[in-house]
């Protein structure tokens, strides 16, 4: 499979430059680039890095809240996320990964305040449905497709298998779909097998990042005190099965990229930290396709 990498890590180190990024992934084993929100984009720039280094630009990423309840807040999301349709669609760049947003406004007269915030994420898909279906036209219109990603510490309610079903109903397009990231399945105890299987048909993009959880903490604090019993780590770190991940892509005929995001902080702190994280990932991945981990 061909692999990519998110460029949030590389950009928070100080490599924001499109043209620097292409290079150093076309040397270290990259094919393609999944490019964040902080990488200064123009169609002369990727044009350049791409007939230089051979390295393509396979999704955008703007994942923002698009139902804050500021609603000029919301609005700029909204805007700024049209633009990368637009600038997508200009690019040849087929995939936009995104968030759907999520209302967190309390229910009134709800007098159980726990239980009002429990469902917020499926109160939330009404709007969720009104605020995305004129953008998935867009994107329809520009050739690009809507990859939801899974993780729920931002706006969104596409955060499980029983919210990724509501959703598709609500948002029934060839165009949408899901970036399926495991690591945040696992900490939310979802199974992520189970889920890929599932959902394999709708699968545009997979984030490769893993997740460790600090079992001793999670018995002293619960989880609802902090987050601080589980951890993100590069893949191969953590406690997902990558073996049964990657089995279960290639059976589903997935066609996508393995895109690593790096939030490992193990592996942060220095530019040449975060490149080595990048590639021991990329290394370890392609040893479990080729089969020499066990």
């Amino acid at each position: 499979m061909p692999y990519s990498l998110l460029t949030n890590s590389l950009a928070k180190e100080g490599l924001s430059n499109i043209l620097e990024i292409s290079r150093w992934s076309a040397l270290n084993g990259f094919q393609a680039l999944e490019v964040g929100p902080t990488v200064p984009l123009s169609f002369e720039e990727c044009a350049k890095a791409k007939a230089e280094t051979g390295v393509t630009i396979e999704a955008l990423t703007y994942c923002r809240n698009f139902l804050s309840t500021d609603e000029d807040e919301a609005n700029a999301h909204i805007a700024e996320l049209k633009r990368r349709i637009g600038l997508a669609g200009e690019l040849g760049i087929g995939l936009i990964v995104t968030s759907t947003g999520i209302d967190k406004t309390l229910e009134e007269g709800v007098y159980d305040r726990a239980d009002s915030i429990r469902r917020i994420p499926e109160r939330s898909l009404d709007k969720v449905a009104r605020i995305f279906t004129p953008i998935i036209q867009l994107a329809e219109k520009n050739s690009v497709k809507i990859a939801f990603e899974n993780c729920p510490l931002m706006g969104n309610i596409a955060i499980s298998p029983d919210m990724w079903a509501k959703l598709f109903a609500v948002l029934d397009s060839k165009n949408v779909g899901l970036t399926f990231d495991p690591s945040h399945l696992h900490w939310q105890f979802i199974n992520p097998y189970t889920a890929l299987n599932d959902f394999a048909d709708k699968i545009f993009h997979f984030h490769a990042k893993d997740t460790v959880i600090y079992k001793e903490k999670l018995e002293k604090s619960g989880f609802l005190t902090d987050f601080k019993w589980w951890e993100y780590k590069i893949p191969g770190d953590g406690e997902l099965d990558w073996k049964k991940l990657m089995e279960i892509l290639k059976i589903s005929n997935y066609k996508g990229l393995i895109s690593i995001e790096h939030e490992d902080a193990a592996w942060e702190g220095s530019l040449k930290l975060v490149q080595d994280g990048l590639i021991k990932s990329r290394e370890y991945l392609e040893n479990i396709e080729l089969g020499r981990e066990e």
